[in-house]
């Protein structure tokens, strides 16, 4: 009688920080693919190694054993850079950040109020780091700036639902370079501006 043996499945290749922002690409590559394949690149990745990447992320986001955010974060990407409460409005968090290589000079940034639930997960400008002068539509590059500068620069900006999860758009009234005031919608994706619309 022979025995059958199956031969033991690999580990799988741990979830990282490259991991991560593979991911944060992904969702990026609907809008502006060129900035993304540039980034690939820079990461020594390719298309394929994005979507696996983020098919383990969807799979560790709905899994029975899934972690809460806090812990999933720091599972992945290590200890914050910094954490500690913030208020917004009456509300209080817990906020904390970490560093994406791809963008030194923004931080991911995760805001759970108590008990876990995150209200929100995006990119932000490091502290201390210059962000751009926003003054016309034109300043508006992809991946230039985010959710915050553009609301701050063309206020009183108006926040809208995102198209899909992890995407933000904000509806504001700003000049072109010839002075013509117009309504605009900036499209965000992971905090990170991707594309202007007109409404």
């Amino acid at each position: 009688m022979t025995l059958m043996t199956h031969a033991p499945q690999p580990e799988p290749e741990p979830f990282g920080p490259l991991e991560f922002q593979l991911v944060l690409l992904r969702r990026m590559a609907d809008h502006q693919p060129g900035p993304v394949e540039d980034a690939l690149r820079e990461l020594g990745a390719d298309r394929a190694a994005m979507r696996e990447a983020n098919r383990r992320w969807q799979a560790m986001l709905h899994s029975p054993r899934r972690r809460g955010a806090g812990a999933r974060y720091r599972s992945v990407l290590g200890p914050p850079e910094t954490s500690g409460a913030r208020r917004v409005g009456d509300l209080s968090f817990e906020a904390a950040s970490w560093r994406v290589p791809l963008w030194p000079d923004l931080r991911f940034e995760v805001l759970a109020a108590p008990g876990g639930a995150v209200w929100n997960e995006w990119l932000v400008r490091a502290p201390g780091a210059a962000g751009p002068e926003l003054r016309t539509v034109e300043d508006l590059r992809p991946w230039c700036c985010t959710v915050d500068e553009v609301a701050r620069a063309f206020a009183p900006a108006r926040p809208m639902e995102g198209t899909a999860p992890t995407r933000w758009g904000l509806a504001f009234t700003a000049p072109d370079a010839d002075g013509v005031r117009g309504e605009y919608v900036a499209e965000f994706t992971w905090g990170l501006f991707q594309r202007l619309l007109r409404p």
